[in-house]
């Protein structure tokens, strides 16, 4: 018996390495040092950028929308949804990103799923102008059925300290500027499969009328990225804190950039809750707190700055990409920091 009998296939490795080396090349920054391939990746910070340079990290998965994937044998978008959540996490504290690095996993390695998994990474990165500076692709035979997969990112940026955002600046009477999610982004899957799948019984290619396309399609609508239309704005210093709206919705998010002292209002009429989630709703019969805590509603970001300086933000936004960015909430005195929806 050989490696190959038990499942593990080095030439498959070998192949997609092969793959994927060109993609991960065409994400290079002058900051990178190493090629692909090396046991660890070189990054070297740009001489003289920052006078107090910080780094900051985050790491985190594309959870259950995998299946959806999987469903649809499209895997490209779920490789963009991963850098970009990853972005956005470390941008809410006013850090770009420098470089990335994936895992991927699986029973039995297939190249061109791997390659457009990477793809989509690769893509994304250069959007973010982030390098894809390495990562790890593993074989597990028995580990995971045939099929399927699992990947994970880990990014790294940097933020001079001066300009870091950190919520301690929020003062009662500020307001929570909330900028468009495109979809459910990365979080809430398990329950919207079990709705979509489940209860109602539908197809990963089935149209639904009132979304305007498969739910499948619905589904799978990328993680946005918010650093194109933040990264601008950061210089000024306007900015005093930032929710990425991720697991948790609004309920969870928010209050980890408040301050002791204050609480959040956030008024549920000011915006119209998209389609897809108002479909979930209805036909999940799933209660209003739930929704709250398990999608981010159509909001993706919000941002936090003085009463003074919300509207300017929002046009600022709008020149952006940052279109139906609006005021949908205020800072107000309260202990421990929360958030309340009127």
């Amino acid at each position: 018996m050989d490696y190959k009998a038990s499942g593990v296939d080095i030439d498959a490795g070998n192949e997609t390495v092969r793959r994927i080396r060109g993609l991960a090349r065409s994400t290079f920054t002058s900051g990178v040092l190493s090629d692909i391939g090396s046991f660890g990746g070189l990054f070297q910070i740009e001489p003289g950028r920052y006078r107090e340079p910080v780094l900051v990290s985050s790491a985190d998965g594309v959870g259950t929308k995998l299946k959806v994937a999987f469903m649809a044998n499209k895997h490209d978008t779920v490789g963009a949804d991963l850098v970009n959540h990853c972005v956005n996490d470390i941008l809410v504290q006013g850090a770009e990103p420098l470089f990335f690095l994936d895992y991927l996993a699986t029973g039995r390695l297939s190249p061109s799923v791997a390659e457009s998994i990477v793809s989509g990474m690769a893509t994304a990165c250069r959007d973010n102008g982030c390098a894809l500076l390495g990562g790890e692709t593993a074989e597990m035979p028995g580990f995971y059925a045939d099929g399927e997969y699992d990947i994970a990112g880990f990014i790294v940026g940097v933020v001079d300290r001066p300009r870091l955002i950190n919520g301690r600046a929020v003062a009662v009477g500020d307001r929570l500027v909330g900028v468009p999610s495109s979809g459910l982004h990365t979080n809430g899957y398990s329950l919207a499969r079990r709705i979509a799948f489940d209860t109602v019984g539908l197809k990963v290619d089935s149209h639904v009328g009132e979304l305007g396309m498969t739910v499948g399609e619905a589904l799978l609508e990328p993680h946005r990225s918010y650093l194109p239309m933040i990264k601008p704005l950061l210089a000024a210093g306007r900015i005093k804190g930032m929710a990425h709206i991720t697991g948790g919705g609004i309920t969870e998010n928010l209050p980890r950039v408040l301050p002791h002292g204050t609480a959040a209002v956030v008024q549920r009429s000011s915006w119209t809750v998209p389609p897809l989630f108002q479909w979930l709703q209805r036909a999940g019969n799933v209660p209003d707190d739930d929704m709250l805590r398990t999608f981010n509603m159509g909001i993706g970001l919000i941002v936090v700055v003085a009463a003074d300086q919300a509207e300017a933000l929002i046009d600022e936004l709008a020149a952006r990409g940052g279109r139906d960015a609006r005021v949908i909430g205020e800072v107000v005195a309260g202990e421990p920091p929360s958030v309340s929806y009127v």
